[in-house]
């Protein structure tokens, strides 16, 4: 057909007829036997402001800023900068003269202003009382707006939550294999070691163990029987397992079962075994046995499900066991729950102290996640406490300007390193009990990661304020008050800059869609500009007490899963009891050829067979099915009919859960068709499973005229890929666009140095997504969490030695560039750089694969890349294309200066 493709993407020649020679045919009947060429769905953009999408709002910041850099130059240029130098002076000057007066004020009642400090932290730190700390993977990694979380609360409120899981994976160090000869003729058929009918026995006695295991909760019992799933209950109680064993009626009996004499064996195990894996629905395996292969609970255990390690569908030579028990899930009954992990728990505790040396087993239940995160976080709580002990003890040392070792505690910053410390963990103590005050739950990524975070921007600072007031000289008739004063005057600035920044571009990443990022954003953003507002009112007051002691000092000296499940959820207000309803779901005689049952078994044929196209023509004749009233009176019946030797189509165990009837039995509701994805091993291939079930499931609705989706568990999980280039993209170009604007504030409206400021912090997240390729980091959402934090810290590495270089006064930008380098450089260098190096170096020494990979690696490559490009590019670039001279900050530092020293220095 002219203009069409053909999902097998060859030529589809319509006239020579369907394949079942029914003649020539119409574009319909192509399209129907072709199916419509599936296209990935648009992917709706995460957030919107004001029904404008994400990136249209990126784009006119990006024009605004462009704009306000061409309207600098024009007006720079025109006026010769003049009005521009001068608003910038003016603007530094207030700056200048509010933190001056505010500093002279902390360091002449350093108690009132301690006290006051501490009651503020004490009031936000009491939130920590109502503090939630969520460790649920599916609260951490997908918004509640997301699709794949909005149709996983539309299937569990509906058919409830989809079942949990306790899972064991078996294998044998066991490496013998043997042949069995069927009696009746045939070739021999290889066995292998782990279906050898000895570590049989041994692994149904581990599965009798397990359904034998008794957990306490609240004080009472709990059995696998109180909480497993049993589809046929009432009248069939016998939990689900998934097991091989289940062939054998999980019986030691039945295994041993076999038909022979003192010279032959007809038929045993092995022969049984062999029919229930081609049959496992069958009530009598047809061999001299006669015994069934339906599990004691009424279903099928299908052999995918249970073997692993077999080529093509030559069962016979799996190499592992897998068992699976799955147990009931509830959704908001809190009891339920905690009886169901209080079994869980006790399941692991068993498997950890089994031990058989002829099976090798792993194992897993539901709560495996939650627990993983927690043991990742809890055993590396040693590992960061060293950390830190090494941070601190070195800003202890470097602060401290130790002239001999005679001097060694008079000259030491031990109080104001413990200080820092203090002061880094109060603010991010009041940021979480804000937040927890808010009912705003927290993460362990939040926990881990915002103490490093606030640790590496308020050591910065305090680096500043200390050395800057070690080098200073005292003037004449000035007192220390007036002193830390000035000197906080001419920092503070600088440090308002990259606080504000940072804080800023946290606040703008708590637009993020991701739950992870979005809360880390939040907080961090707080506990940044807490710890801003802390170092400048507390810290200075602490300096104050600590240089009126050391003069004090100084003068005393003088003195003295394999499968996932999908469902494709059909939802609501389908006429099941119409044919018309009924053919557009069902797979049977009569069916729709694009009936939701049938493109799902075409998709899994082309799955297998690109080149297969199915062509069935619908057809009246047949097996006549209920309709109105006859099929809702006959509906209950079936979903509650079990299957047995005389009718195995009863639809208690395989559809009672799927279908959602109306009260009274009145009508249809949601039902949900059940498949399996093909066996996914890596992250591919989930994320790939995703998009096509999607894709499907879009294609059906399309061809039903009906609402449906696909669901499956994982789904919550890797939805985050399909968006995550997009999401990085969005958190660090706000980050930019929101560090770009704050920094022209900031700086006096200087454009050139805020272009210079972006550009350079843009080269190093170039840089770290280069590192993460290196190093095989995966974008996800931890380490595009890092990636916010990275662009934070940047500001630090960066903004410090712009602001030097633009408020100097220097002759030329090569010396403005060295005096810029020389008065912040070694701050950065000793309080970001050398402090994060060592308590990173520990982080190697982590067990936790989490810390190793998305701590230790990218934390180290944000040091070492801030480092490099802060502390040699940037001064380099400055020196070349740096801003010009501003002529009203240096008339403005001549006239300050006047008659002292300082204005030889200026001039010289």
């Amino acid at each position: 057909v002219s203009g069409y493709t053909p999902m097998n993407n060859k030529t589809y020649d319509c006239t020579e007829g369907l394949e079942d020679g029914s003649g020539p045919c119409s574009c319909q009947d192509c399209t129907k036997a072709c199916g419509p060429t599936p296209v990935p769905p648009a992917l709706p953009p995460p957030w919107t402001i004001l029904g404008i999408d994400a990136m249209t709002v990126i784009m006119w910041i990006s024009y605004t800023a462009f704009l306000l850099i061409f309207i600098g130059v024009v007006l720079g240029a025109w006026f010769n900068a003049s009005c521009c130098e001068t608003l910038g002076e003016r603007f530094e000057n207030a700056l200048r003269i509010v933190f001056s007066s505010w500093g002279s004020f902390c360091v002449q009642h350093p108690f009132l202003v301690i006290l006051s400090s501490l009651m503020v932290i004490g009031a936000s730190s009491g939130g920590l009382a109502y503090m939630r700390i969520t460790t649920d993977p599916v609260e951490l990694w997908s918004s509640p707006t997301s699709q794949a979380r909005e149709e996983k609360n539309y299937f569990d409120s509906h058919f409830g939550p989809f079942f949990r899981t306790a899972q064991l994976i078996i294998t044998t160090p066991l490496n013998d294999t043997f042949l069995y000869s069927p009696y009746f003729g045939g070739s021999d058929v290889p066995f292998g070691a782990i279906l050898d009918k000895n570590i049989l026995h041994q692994v149904l006695d581990l599965q009798l163990e397990i359904e034998g295991l008794v957990a306490t909760y609240e004080g009472q019992n709990v059995t696998l029987k109180d909480l497993c799933l049993a589809p046929l209950a009432p009248y069939n109680d016998n939990c689900t397992i998934l097991s091989v064993l289940n062939y054998f009626q999980n019986s030691h009996a039945v295994l041993d079962h076999m038909k022979g004499d003192e010279f032959y064996v007809y038929a045993d195990f092995h022969s049984h075994f062999l029919y229930c894996v081609s049959a496992p629905a069958s009530l009598n395996d047809t061999t001299l046995l006669h015994d069934p292969c339906l599990g004691t609970f009424g279903g099928p255990v299908f052999p995918w499900l249970a073997l692993g390690g077999y080529d093509d569908s030559n069962f016979n030579n799996a190499t592992a066991l897998v068992i699976t028990f799955p147990l009931n899930n509830y959704l908001n009954d809190t009891v339920r729950q905690g009886k169901t992990l209080a079994w869980e728990k006790e399941f692991i505790k068993f498997m950890k102290n089994f031990n058989n040396p002829n099976l090798t087993i792993a194992f897993s239940a539901e709560r495996s996640i939650e627990d993983e995160i927690d043991r990742e976080s809890n055993s590396d709580i040693r590992t960061i406490v060293i950390s830190y002990v090494i941070m601190f003890v070195y800003i202890s040392l470097a602060l401290g300007h130790i002239q001999s070792f005679r001097r060694l505690l008079v000259d030491s910053k031990v109080s104001l390193g413990i200080a820092g410390i203090l002061i880094v963990l109060s603010s991010v103590s009041s940021s979480l009990g804000i937040f927890s005050y808010a009912g705003i739950p927290l993460t362990l990524i939040v926990i881990e990661v915002i103490p490093f975070l606030v640790l590496a921007v308020g050591v910065d600072n305090i680096f500043i304020i200390v050395q800057t007031y070690q080098r200073d000289e005292r003037m004449p008739q000035e007192e220390i008050h007036q002193q830390i004063g000035r000197i906080l005057g001419d920092v503070a600035p600088s440090m308002f800059l990259s606080s504000f920044s940072e804080t800023v571009a946290f606040f703008l990443g708590a637009l993020s869609n991701m739950p992870a990022v979005r809360t880390f954003s939040m907080f961090a953003g707080l506990a940044v500009f807490i710890d801003f507002l802390l170092q400048i009112s507390c810290f200075v007051s602490l300096l104050g007490l600590d240089a009126r002691r050391q003069e004090v000092r100084l003068s005393e000296m003088m003195f003295t899963h394999y499968e996932a499940p999908v469902y494709f959820v059909v939802e609501e207000g389908l006429n099941y009891s119409s044919p018309e309803g009924q053919n557009v779901v069902c797979g049977g005689v009569g069916c729709n050829n694009d009936s939701l049952v049938q493109q799902v078994y075409t998709a899994s044929l082309i799955m297998v067979n690109p080149s297969c196209v199915s062509c069935r023509p619908m057809t009246p004749s047949g097996k006549q099915r209920p309709e109105g009233e006859d099929f809702m009176r006959f509906l209950p019946m079936f979903l509650s009919d079990n299957p047995n030797v005389k009718c195995g189509k009863g639809g208690h165990a395989a559809y009672a859960t799927a279908v959602d009837l109306y009260p009274n039995n009145t009508g249809v509701g949601a039902t949900y068709f059940m498949t399996y994805h093909t066996i996914l091993k890596d992250s591919p291939d989930f994320i790939d499973a995703l998009k096509m079930a999607r894709v499907l499931a879009k294609n059906i609705s399309q061809s039903i005229d009906h609402k449906v989706f696909a669901y499956s568990v994982f789904y919550v999980f890797y939805e985050q890929y399909l968006t995550i280039a997009y999401d990085t993209a969005l958190n660090l170009s706000v980050s930019l666009a929101s560090i770009f604007v704050v920094t022209t504030v900031l700086l006096g409206f200087e454009l050139w140095s805020a272009v210079i400021v972006s550009i350079t912090i843009a080269m190093i997240l170039v840089n770290m997504f280069g590192v993460m390729w290196l190093w095989d980091i995966s974008l996800n959402a931890v380490s595009l969490v890092n990636l916010v934090m990275s662009c934070g810290i940047s500001v630090e590495f960066c903004s410090h030695i712009v602001r030097a270089f633009s408020i100097s006064v220097k002759k030329n930008r090569v010396e403005r560039a060295e005096e810029a380098l020389a008065h912040m450089g070694s701050s950065v260098f000793s309080g970001i750089t050398l402090t994060k190096f060592g308590g990173i170096l520990i982080l190697a020494l982590s067990k936790s694969q989490i810390f190793q990979v998305f701590y230790f690696r990218m934390y180290l490559a944000i040091v070492l890349l801030g480092a490099t490009h802060g502390l040699i590019f940037l001064p380099v670039l400055l020196s070349y294309i740096g801003p010009s001279v501003n002529k009203a900050k240096v008339f403005a530092a001549n006239s300050r200066y006047a008659g002292t020293e300082r204005e030889h220095l200026l001039n010289y």
